[in-house]
């Protein structure tokens, strides 16, 4: 499955891919009511990028991840805090302890859940009334707009997969499509906030990133090299090796139905 191949560069994983914004942090916490006490679930932490700054507020959280490589990155990760634990378990399949969460939250991870038990195991795993938080992250047009426009014909060429004329979406016409969950009788009252930004990128920090998407781990290493190779040529010659990639994060919230 593709959701594997993160597991295969746990290390690279941790260094290359960005943190979430405070503000986005702060809001989760706020609407969560997070402080010593409460206890947290999160689902696919990855190697803790949303998972530290969680376990900040004192909360009690556990961290269920399906990499091993991922989830020792995770507790290294979190070695700080005595309340943070990773478990290395398909979410799907873990056996969901007895006493509930005041919060599920998932980053960036949602999509790779089974959708067939995915809400019904996380309002499973809720008290009445918790809160499922869930972050999705978007790459929108802004930054270096030319070179995402140029970069296309690297894809096309050493990426079969790739839509023909593939354009950045502008960031107004971005949304997570919420219809699962507001379908949900499971689920009410969501809620969407959203944090943008633009973070900037040398030639191997943006080669690193690239080397963490399930697409790109998924080519053929001849494809792979060509296409990187491809990459690292546009940016070393029109760009200066320096590139501006713009991120859209959005927080969707909704309490368990009591």
């Amino acid at each position: 499955m593709l959701r594997d191949t993160f597991n295969e560069a746990a290390e690279l994983y941790d260094r290359a891919r960005p943190r979430y914004p405070q503000a986005l942090v702060d809001d989760l916490a706020r609407a969560a009511g997070l402080g010593p006490g409460s206890r947290v679930l999160e689902v696919a932490p990855g190697t803790g990028q949303l998972t530290v700054p969680l376990a900040t507020s004192g909360c009690r959280l556990t961290a269920v991840e399906l990499g091993p490589s991922m989830a020792a990155v995770a507790r290294h990760n979190l070695r700080g805090f005595p309340l943070a634990a990773v478990t290395v378990a398909d979410f799907e399949h873990w056996p969901l302890p007895p006493e509930p969460f005041d919060l599920v939250v998932c980053a960036t991870a949602f999509h790779w859940l089974d959708p067939a038990v995915r809400l019904p195991r996380m309002a499973q795993a809720l008290r009445p009334g918790g809160l499922l938080a869930l972050v999705t992250t978007h790459h929108v047009k802004g930054g270096t707009v030319d070179f995402f426009e140029r970069v296309q014909r690297c894809y096309e060429q050493w990426d079969p997969a790739t839509p023909p004329d593939l354009q950045q979406v502008d960031e107004a016409d971005t949304a997570t499509d919420t219809g699962e969950l507001a379908h949900s009788e499971h689920f009410d009252q969501i809620t969407v906030r959203r944090h943008a930004r633009d973070i900037a990128y040398s030639v191997d920090e943006y080669i690193d990133v690239l080397l963490t998407y399930s697409n790109h781990r998924a080519l053929d290493a001849p494809s792979r090299h060509g296409l990187l190779t491809c990459i690292r040529d546009l940016l070393e010659t029109r760009y200066g090796g320096r590139i501006t990639k713009r991120y859209l994060h959005e927080l969707i919230m909704a309490p368990r139905a009591s």
